[in-house]
């Protein structure tokens, strides 16, 4: 069971083990990315009936585009996909869609249906469903750097000023708060460039289900096991 008064805040969740749960089954990998796109639309269901504020899922890495170019096509074509079939109900349960990422780099079809939601979703003000898309932390760190300096030069910002919060402000996700949870599946136990700064404090989870197999049972025992931690942040209880 866990305490409703305990829901973090910020669940961050590295989707890992499609490919592998297609290779088990004999299947072609996009038939794993397809399945795993059903997880995201339970989870998000689940996170928002839980009372979680943001959700933020990494769903393409800037590391990715290094696969076969056939999957590397599939990925781009999934958002276009979940997006225009679970819309309508992200739209009625109140749920905002964001994204973090270089959105250039994507193919028009892509970035024109992650748009299209976000632009529909704008004034809800439930969970915030917020994909990490074509998104890398270092390149996330270098510009967040570069604009620092920028602003230094044309004297926006203060050298002395410059703070670790003020580094938080200029990162992507410098409008959320840093995640209070971070699960990773399919067993591996690495951040692959994802959050590095913002996962400073964060709870880690990790578990050898495969994303296409994780449930709202997993999610759920992965905040009953955050809810036992005592969160220090570097002082005493």
């Amino acid at each position: 069971m866990i305490s409703e008064e305990g829901i973090p805040v910020h669940i961050a969740i590295i989707m890992d083990g499609n490919g592998r749960w297609a290779k088990k089954r004999a299947l072609p990998r996009i038939a794993g990315h397809n399945e795993g796109m059903k997880t995201v639309r339970e989870i998000t269901r689940s996170a928002s009936q839980l009372g979680v504020k943001v959700l933020t899922l990494y769903a393409f890495s800037t590391e990715n585009w290094k696969r076969p170019k056939l999957e590397v096509d599939f990925l781009m074509k999934l958002p276009e996909e979940f997006l225009s079939t679970f819309l309508p109900e992200l739209i009625e349960e109140n749920v905002r869609v964001e994204m973090i990422g270089d959105m250039e780099q994507l193919p028009d079809h892509t970035k024109k249906a992650v748009q299209n939601a976000m632009n529909r979703t704008a004034e809800n003000d439930g969970l915030i469903l917020n994909f990490a898309l074509n998104y890398g932390s270092r390149t996330e760190l270098v510009q967040a750097v570069k604009s620092i300096i920028q602003d230094v030069k044309e004297e926006r910002l203060a050298e002395q000023d410059v703070t670790d919060a003020t580094i938080s402000r200029y990162l992507m996700t410098g409008h959320l708060p840093e995640p209070d949870l971070l699960i990773r599946t399919s067993g591996e136990h690495r951040l692959s460039n994802f959050m590095l700064w913002q996962l400073a404090y964060t709870e880690f989870f990790f578990t050898d289900v495969l994303w296409p197999d994780f449930s709202e049972k997993h999610l759920l025992e992965a905040i009953a096991s955050y809810q036992k931690r005592s969160r220090r942040f570097g002082g005493l209880s």
